[in-house]
């Protein structure tokens, strides 16, 4: 893997998921990871939801090589994860555009455009409608 000296000082990434926004800053370190001044464990609970949220760190091995300050904002616990992930994701790729087709064969280049649909008027919700009597 090749170095990019000019800007390894710090890499921003921006990830969305839903309503989630996450900002990931990647600095050379050790591995420590915090969000809003948070352990890992500490603000994501459930394991599935670390791993998620560091998957693009372990398989591509650099996750000793950086400290990653995230900071997260908007949504639930999970869309938060998801929006992580993927703000890991774009800063690895300016750190070494090598990584981007590994990262794009696991999916996590790619945003989920998925959004809730919003409740329509003369109807109950987005699909639901009023109940309808004959007589």
């Amino acid at each position: 893997m090749e170095q990019n000296t000019q800007q390894v000082q710090q890499l921003i990434g921006i990830g969305r998921r839903k309503t989630s926004t996450a900002i990931v800053k990647l600095k050379e370190g050790k591995g420590k990871i915090s969000i809003n001044k948070k352990e890992l464990d500490q603000f994501f609970p459930v394991s599935y939801q670390q791993e998620a949220a560091i998957q693009s760190l372990t398989l591509t091995g650099l996750k000793e090589k950086f400290d990653v300050e995230i900071k997260v904002q908007g949504g639930g616990i999970t869309g938060q994860a998801d929006a992580v992930k993927l703000g890991i994701a774009r800063a690895l790729a300016k750190y070494d555009q090598s990584l981007i087709g590994k990262l794009r064969e696991y999916g996590l280049l790619t945003r989920n455009s998925r959004m809730k649909e919003r409740k329509k008027y003369g109807q109950k919700g987005a699909r639901k409608r009023f109940q309808w009597t004959k007589r």
